[in-house]
């Protein structure tokens, strides 16, 4: 049972930081610059650090 916890925890991390990215980042506009790649590419390394971060925690909990 705990790892359907898991799995349902991952893809509801999956989800909203699909969510997140296409809401956030997509309309994001930077104007002239070519820095909206630079940031758009910052921001999405956050994301994927936040998700090994909150997906560790949660294997912990799951787990121990």
């Amino acid at each position: 049972m705990r790892i359907y916890a898991f799995l349902g925890g991952m893809w509801g991390l999956i989800i909203i930081g699909g969510g997140l990215a296409v809401t956030v980042l997509g309309p994001l506009d930077l104007g002239a610059y070519s820095i909206n790649a630079v940031v758009k590419g910052g921001v999405a390394i956050l994301l994927v650090i936040l998700w090994v971060f909150i997906l560790v925690r949660l294997t912990r909990y799951i787990f121990k």
